[in-house]
């Protein structure tokens, strides 16, 4: 910390003589965990979101044992995410988890983890790490805090992320039907049916395997997966396609 260096008027010098001094700031080791903390909430406040977040690292590493530190990591953590450092945020969260497994707050940290991961969601075509670590961490705040105010937007979050994850498969799944790898395709779009079948895109999926099915030749499969489709989405477009694929002769 740089050193504050206090400037006082000419009048004030000749007045004061050979008595003026100054006063030193109160260095950061030697404040209080008290202080160092409200310091730091002051700088979340203000949108100084590094700034907080090395100010309650500071609570703990200077203050290790007070009950301000405990309360700094989870803060911490909370300004990475608000910096949008979502890995340090990450680590501070898993250190909290781990060291804290007790603490009141542990629902919040679980459920701030998921949302970190959220945050990061890539769209449907690209890689999907950070959607499975996020619908991971939620299923873990819904199994082990059910009752936790958490709970339920856990529960809306990983429904999203299911339509997400669903979307994924459809997208690979049209790239590899435009190439013509058929059984690659059919793979990705079976996933869709086996595996998100409450997503909204089930009726898709089901119209791509019968298109599928009726390209390799697979007549039968494909007037199933027709059956199945028109059984549960008889107004759906993706129905009517298909009842056209499997009543060509």
């Amino acid at each position: 910390m740089k050193k504050i260096l206090y400037v006082l008027p000419i009048i004030g010098l000749m007045l004061l003589g050979g008595c003026a001094t100054t006063e030193e700031p109160i260095k950061d080791e030697d404040k209080s965990a008290e202080t160092l903390y409200n310091e730091a909430y002051d700088y979340l406040n203000k949108t100084s979101y590094q700034k907080a977040a090395e100010t309650f690292d500071k609570v703990e590493m200077e203050h290790p044992y007070s009950k301000w530190a405990t309360k700094s990591k989870l803060m911490s953590a909370y300004a990475y995410y608000k910096d949008e450092k979502y890995d340090d945020a990450i680590a501070a969260l898993d250190r909290f988890i781990r060291l804290h497994p007790g603490n009141k707050d542990i629902a919040y940290a679980f459920y701030l983890k998921g949302v970190c991961y959220y945050d990061q969601i890539a769209p449907s075509e690209k890689e999907q790490s950070a959607t499975k670590d996020a619908y991971e961490t939620f299923s873990q705040v819904i199994v082990m805090f059910p009752n936790s105010e958490y709970a339920e937007d856990a529960k809306a979050k990983m429904a999203l992320i299911e339509d997400h994850l669903a979307g994924h498969e459809m997208s690979v799944g049209r790239y590899y039907l435009e190439n013509k790898e058929y059984i690659s395709a059919l793979n990705r779009f079976s996933t869709v049916t086996d595996v998100y079948q409450t997503t909204s895109q089930i009726e898709e999926a089901l119209y791509r395997e019968v298109e599928i099915y009726t390209l390799l030749g697979l007549d039968d499969e494909a007037i199933k997966k027709e059956e199945i489709l028109r059984r549960n989405y008889p107004d759906s477009k993706w129905s009517k396609m298909a009842s056209q694929l499997v009543s060509k002769d």
